[in-house]
């Protein structure tokens, strides 16, 4: 445990907007600093589960979520010190717009709040492909909207030429804030998206590599590292203790708790295997693409998040696999599933069986689902008991048709009041993603279920 005051250099890294280059600078200036033999701990704010895979890649660390919505703005400094243990730098990425956060509430869950909330030095990235002398009238905006927020430089980013590089900072020297870095238009680096953001480290490992290099790289030859750093060293001590998972394990043997994994289920938060894992559980990764069974002894399941759309005719191929898991939950086991756990265990997805769990029908859509949510538990289940208050996300492009009758997971209060998901038997499955940091006592009841059924 690091406990009391602990100096930690640390920067974060925002933009005036989405699409301003945000992930290639955090994630290359991971790199950068990690070449250089520093252990870099590296953290991006919001609900994000695919930038912290290349931010793992840059750093030999694992990507860590700061979400002051989903978890509270008194967990964001104590998750920041767990992750960041034994680290001599943090870059914290950050999400949309530097002031945008939770829709109608405010600072909440902006990348302004984290950084206050972490006391940390802001470092603003701008697209300045359409502007010159404007970048100085921009700049001065951000940097006087909110006093508490402390930009302390800029990077400039898709700077065409050397004469627009100097219009750019001719336009800055009266701003007070240094340029940090430039870098230019032509350098491109090759990161893939499609309808969720980019494309999952876990399904280009060699090419995301190259990427994170090749970041790395431009980084680098763009930006003053040695001011940047002096900029992180600036941060003050941190004052609290670090979170960590509370132990509640029970005399015995562990029970095998199965988290999916592999290319088509990739949206994890680390805690979550940390908090299984002190609540008693042996957890045991596997690939439902590929294996063919669930690891053995095993006594619960964990199926998150992913791209279960984009492998339907692997996932639906691998019956073997199919066969067990539904054999596992009809045995009562718990199973916990969210989003693309729910399409898995759901009867087909886009035509294509999967394994039948649910009586729910789930299909591709052109309509994106996203935002944070307040929810209640409206039954008790693996994972709560009614009435538990929750806050998650929802992040899909997919519609599932339950046949008749479901006992459902959550009631919903924001945007709009409805109920989702289902709980039958030891099942606990929704589109819902939630942060179990905020409520730890999740993982202890699925675990504590485990060792109730054979």
């Amino acid at each position: 445990m690091v406990n009391g005051p602990r100096t930690l250099p640390r920067l974060v890294i925002a933009a005036p907007s989405s699409g301003s280059g945000k992930t290639t600078v955090a994630t290359g200036l991971m790199a950068a600093f990690a070449a250089r033999g520093l252990a870099v701990s590296p953290h991006k704010v919001g609900p994000d589960y695919i930038d912290p895979g290349y931010h793992a890649l840059a750093t030999g660390r694992p990507g860590r979520n700061l979400d002051a919505y989903m978890c509270g703005t008194s967990l964001v400094e104590p998750l920041f010190a767990h992750g960041s243990a034994g680290s001599e730098l943090a870059v914290v990425e950050g999400v949309m717009g530097l002031f945008d956060g939770a829709s109608g509430q405010g600072e909440l869950a902006s990348t302004a709040q984290v950084a206050k909330l972490l006391r940390a030095p802001v470092v603003l990235v701008v697209d300045a492909s359409s502007q010159s002398r404007s970048v100085a009238a921009l700049v001065h905006g951000f940097a006087a909207w909110d006093p508490m927020v402390r930009i302390g430089g800029v990077i400039l980013n898709k700077v065409a030429s050397d004469r627009h590089e100097m219009l750019l900072r001719d336009a800055l020297e009266e701003s007070g804030l240094p340029v940090l870095g430039v870098l230019r238009r032509a350098a491109r680096v090759e990161t893939p998206s499609r309808h969720l953001g980019l494309v999952p480290v876990a399904e280009r490992r060699t090419d995301a590599v190259d990427a994170v290099a090749a970041m790395g790289e431009r980084v680098r030859a763009g930006c003053d590292l040695d001011a940047l750093l002096a900029l992180a060293r600036t941060a003050p001590p941190l004052l609290g203790d670090a979170w960590e998972p509370p132990v509640h394990a029970s005399p015995g043997p562990r029970p095998v708790v199965a988290v999916a994994g592999g290319a088509a289920f990739t949206f994890a938060y680390a805690e979550h295997a940390e908090l299984l894992t002190a609540a008693g559980a042996e957890v045991v990764s596997f690939d439902p693409l590929h294996d063919e069974k669930l690891p053995d002894g095993t006594a619960g399941l964990v199926v998150g998040g992913g791209f279960p759309e984009v492998y339907a005719p692997e996932l639906s191929a691998n019956e073997p696999l199919r066969r067990a898991v539904t054999a596992l939950a009809e045995s009562g086991a718990p199973v916990a599933a969210e989003c693309a756990g729910l399409l898995y265990l759901a009867r087909e997805l886009d035509g294509r069986p999967m394994c039948g769990v649910l009586d729910a029908s789930a299909r591709m859509s052109e309509r994106l689902t996203l935002g944070y949510r307040e929810a209640v538990a409206v039954a008790d289940s693996s994972l709560a008991a009614a009435g538990t208050r929750v806050r998650g996300h929802e992040f899909h492009r997919t519609v599932l048709e339950p046949g008749a009758g479901p006992v459902p997971a959550w009631g919903m209060h924001l945007p709009e009041r409805r109920v989702e998901g289902f709980v039958r038997g030891g099942v606990h499955a929704s589109y819902l993603h939630t942060h179990w940091a905020a409520a730890p006592q999740m993982a202890r009841r699925f675990v504590e279920r485990c060792g109730t059924v054979r």
